[in-house]
């Protein structure tokens, strides 16, 4: 039986209060009860049941720093940072996907963009537990090139005719309503995207198919198909040519939600692999008494104490209202790089026990590869670093770099809406 020890490493001031912690407290306590006895199950099944939205909503978490005029808290963002990261340390990557999505990716663009109305007709009931979101972007030959998707929205006097299909979508198969990036205006360019709000019971809306996947297991992920989609103008988030902007901004919430659940998840990998190598007994001695072992430990807590300390600098500067885009591309980068080492390395250490499902450490090592991959791949996010230090394109650093940032690269006005 795996122990469990997952309190955080220290590292420098801790940007937690009391309150922060009693919180933490709270949400570790429910996991352990309500969550944790469940998710091998769910990985089996590959779904995780509407209940776990609806206690979720209950318990107050996914309206954290939303406005309580929607039914939400109003708290600042590290006490999304906390509930992250508990998620990211019951072993079960998948639950804090599906559940992060929900949170901190196809909800802030509504969030920050939409209207009192559409706010009042989505927003309340996703923060309440009551209604699945999901985000749209991915197409089948359109993943990190965003600029590339296909799929269109025809303005027919007071509606929108949508006609596309959208893949790798978390939440796929359960959601209420899909925040969908569409093509409004070809010929604008970045100029020429939208953010609309799908209800999944709208007529020509379809789940193409279920699909499977390497980890990330008690997530379901699908392919949408939009055929003749009608939903009304006033279901637009924001305004009309302003969805790569939006999108954009909400890319930086996604970005930094995975590498706090990532460097979390890590640590916690990392913890269960240090008490298996103190009592598992290779001739005659724990192989936590293999110097070259204990050297791979050392390497280990190197790249999560440096994960962490990357991870909570990005934090601040988004509490602060900066512009994270740079840092946090960057954080992504190392973060991908380290907790794949990490992981890498504790399945080493279970030997062939680690190869096995009964051990969390076979499922860390699935589930962990995907992030190097989603919210923007490693090449992605190396590419944006490279534009903004103003290193890519015939023209000049200065104009490359200014032209991008209007375009593309954008932060959001703050954490809150």
């Amino acid at each position: 039986m795996e122990k469990e020890n997952l309190k955080a490493p220290q590292s420098g001031i801790s940007p937690f209060s009391k309150e922060h912690d009693m919180f933490r407290e709270t949400v570790r306590s429910f996991l352990a009860k309500e969550i944790t006895p469940h998710v091998d199950e769910w990985e089996e099944k590959e779904i995780f049941p509407r209940w776990v939205w609806e206690r979720m909503g209950e318990m107050g978490f996914f309206g954290l720093r939303y406005p309580e005029e929607f039914g939400g808290s109003n708290l600042d963002y590290w006490y999304t940072v906390v509930l992250v990261e508990e998620l990211a340390k019951i072993g079960c990557g998948g639950l804090g996907m599906g559940l992060t999505v929900h949170m901190n990716m196809a909800t802030p663009a509504l969030a920050r963009h939409g209207s009192y109305e559409l706010k009042k007709k989505f927003l309340e009931p996703a923060i309440k537990g009551k209604a699945v979101s999901a985000i749209a972007v991915t197409e089948p030959g359109a993943g990190s090139d965003v600029a590339a998707i296909q799929t269109r929205a025809q303005r027919q006097g007071d509606h929108y005719v949508i006609n596309g299909r959208k893949m790798f979508i978390t939440n796929g198969t359960q959601a209420d309503f899909v925040t969908t990036l569409v093509k409004t205006d070809v010929a604008k360019g970045h100029h020429g995207f939208t953010l609309i709000i799908v209800p999944t019971n709208t007529p020509g809306f379809s789940v193409g198919r279920k699909l499977k996947k390497l980890g990330n297991r008690s997530s379901d992920t699908a392919e949408l198909i939009y055929d003749n989609v009608t939903v009304p103008v006033t279901n637009r988030i924001g305004e009309e040519g302003k969805g790569f902007k939006y999108q954009m901004e909400q890319f930086q919430d996604e970005r930094l939600s995975a590498c706090i659940s990532t460097s979390s998840g890590a640590y916690a990998t990392y913890e269960r692999t240090k008490e298996y190598a103190k009592t598992r007994i290779v001739f005659g001695r724990p192989i936590s008494g293999f110097q070259v072992n204990q050297f791979k430990f050392a390497e280990m807590l190197t790249q999560i104490t440096a994960m962490k300390a990357f991870v909570y600098h990005c934090c601040h500067r988004f509490v602060n209202g900066e512009d994270i885009t740079k840092d946090v591309s960057l954080c992504k980068i190392f973060s991908g790089q380290a907790s794949q080492f990490v992981v890498d390395t504790c399945l080493q250490l279970h030997g062939g026990y680690g190869y096995m499902d009964e051990y969390k450490v076979s499922r860390a090592y699935r589930d962990n590869r995907l992030f190097r991959i989603g919210a923007g791949s490693d090449e992605v996010m190396k590419e944006i670093v490279a534009k903004m230090e103003g290193l890519s394109g015939k023209e000049g650093p200065r104009e490359s770099h200014q032209r991008r940032v209007d375009e593309s690269i954008v932060k959001p006005t703050s954490p809150l809406p």
